[in-house]
């Protein structure tokens, strides 16, 4: 006999993360907890978040790390990118957001499979969306999907030396400021 399991809806999920100590995220249903980050990981997400922030700061668009979530209506998901970037005030949801610009996430070897498919996949049709960065842990790597002006996405994949530019918020960061402080040993 098949057993039927219960699927959460959307709504359950939503009120068990507000006041969760685990965070989960959530895809169509099921509900997957999230794993620790270690100090490279930490690291390179404060440092590009910051950075955006300094570059935000005073304009239209917020910049949001780990703890807020995006909701992938399409998917019927919510994830929870490294840092995130909204330019539409009218994104005005307390524990997630609909419309980013900007998704950054750091490769970790437990999540870089689910970022570089799931996640490329389901974030692809947010029709807010401009760029995605997917940026390693431990080496200096960068690559950034661009939705280009007819919708098709290209894929960039930085060079030592190359600086991450991000039409989003018409800024460069210098793979120094990315990895400051890493240590790839």
């Amino acid at each position: 006999m098949r057993q039927i399991r219960p699927i959460l809806d959307a709504d359950d999920y939503l009120s068990g993360e507000v006041d969760g100590a685990i965070r989960h995220e959530f895809v169509d249903g099921e509900v997957y907890a999230m794993a620790g980050a270690g100090q490279a990981h930490n690291l390179i997400a404060l440092n590009v978040a910051s950075r955006l922030r300094t570059l935000a700061r005073g304009g239209p668009c917020r910049v949001f790390i780990a703890d807020m979530k995006v909701r992938v209506a399409q998917w019927n998901a919510f994830y929870y990118p490294d840092v995130m970037v909204v330019c539409n005030p009218a994104d005005a949801q307390a524990y997630y957001k609909e419309s980013p610009s900007l998704i950054v996430e750091v490769l970790s070897p437990a999540t870089e499979q689910i970022d570089r498919r799931e996640k490329l996949l389901a974030y692809r049709t947010l029709a807010s969306l401009r760029e995605y960065v997917l940026i390693a842990q431990d080496q200096r790597q960068i690559e950034i999907y661009r939705r280009a002006e007819a919708g098709a996405w290209q894929l960039q994949t930085l060079e030592a030396g190359d600086a991450l530019q991000l039409e989003t918020l018409t800024a460069s960061l210098s793979q120094d400021e990315v990895y400051e402080d890493v240590d790839f040993e």
